[in-house]
């Protein structure tokens, strides 16, 4: 049976810029970075691979995908919108210190639409990506 999630996939406007993002102000490491060519099945006219995850959590990635991956080019427009307003791609990140990671990070540069605030399963700030995408970035308390 199932025994863990290995990825998870955000779609990104640009892959360079969120490869910088996710790696520069997040603080995470890149996993794969391959360009898969058009001989590649379904691939179509090819496709990069890009991951990166957490330096503490090894055997989890998130795929930063491009809008096109998968999609034809009316579908990848309609995705680019959604993602361009924050309407998909939402997700939590863990940290042990809200308060000082919301230091941190906005000191990198990391836009946040929420400053640290306590909620009821914890401290929690909310942030997006340069894509879009927004993050709960979580401290959980017992």
């Amino acid at each position: 049976m199932i025994s863990r999630v290995s990825h998870v996939t955000y779609f990104v406007l640009d892959q360079d810029r969120a490869k910088e993002f996710y790696t520069g102000k997040l603080g995470f490491e890149v996993r794969t970075d391959v360009t898969m060519g058009g001989d590649f099945e379904g691939a179509g006219q090819g496709f990069r691979w890009l991951t990166v995850g957490p330096p503490d959590q090894p055997g989890f990635e998130v795929v930063l995908a491009d809008c096109a991956m998968g999609h034809d080019e009316r579908t990848a427009g309609q995705i680019r919108e959604l993602v361009a307003k924050g309407a998909l791609g939402a997700g939590v990140l863990g940290t042990p210190d809200c308060r000082k990671a919301y230091e941190e990070l906005s000191a990198r540069g990391v836009v946040f639409v929420q400053e640290p605030a306590v909620r009821p399963y914890g401290i929690e700030a909310v942030l997006r990506d340069d894509s879009g995408n927004w993050f709960s970035l979580t401290q959980r308390t017992e």
